[in-house]
């Protein structure tokens, strides 16, 4: 006579310890053996084209609005600029003021959407991912920029306000390099 559980192997059940065994060995093969990577969406861009390749409309290039749009863009990079020059001359200089004054995000957000509406669809997803990391950026380049009152910046402070500046530019130069 067979027992419950010979009776349930016998039809193709599994024990619960056979269960056990068998997803062990799924999860060491999954672990311990090569695979694909699926992680090499994290570094960069994916989305971002290669400029040579963006498909951009000339006459909407060319309109007087975006025109306007595009040198505000080109006016921001170099006040950027300009917060490196000042921090190599003064680098205890509150660059915060400047910041707050000069960089209102709704107008920086409207000559970056601006200016992207010369370029087509799928360039698009890409330039709106440079717009949304130039404006995280500003963010940041605020937040670096934060001193206690007659606390003087370290040299470490400096280095990382320079470096946030440094990546500002960096993503204006790749934004801007869709435009030429």
């Amino acid at each position: 006579m067979y027992t419950a559980s010979a009776l349930s192997m016998a039809q193709g059940e599994t024990s619960r310890g056979a269960f056990i065994q068998q997803s062990l060995a799924a999860a060491a093969a999954l672990t311990f053996l090569p695979g694909n990577a699926n992680a090499g969406w994290i570094a960069g861009s994916p989305e971002v084209i290669n400029p040579k390749d963006a498909e951009v409309d000339r006459d909407i290039l060319a309109s007087e609005v975006v025109q306007k749009a595009l040198s505000n863009v080109k006016n921001y990079k170099s006040m950027i600029e300009g917060f490196a020059s000042t921090l190599a001359s003064d680098p205890q200089a509150d660059i915060g003021p400047t910041i707050r004054k000069e960089f209102d995000f709704v107008k920086i957000r409207t000559d970056l959407n601006t200016v992207n509406s010369a370029f087509e669809e799928d360039t698009q997803r890409g330039t709106d991912r440079l717009i949304r990391a130039i404006l995280q950026d500003l963010t940041e380049l605020e937040v670096a920029n934060k001193q206690k009152p007659g606390v003087p910046r370290s040299e470490i402070r400096l280095n990382a306000l320079k470096g946030k500046i440094a990546k500002l530019c960096k993503a204006f130069d790749e934004y801007l390099a869709f435009s030429v």
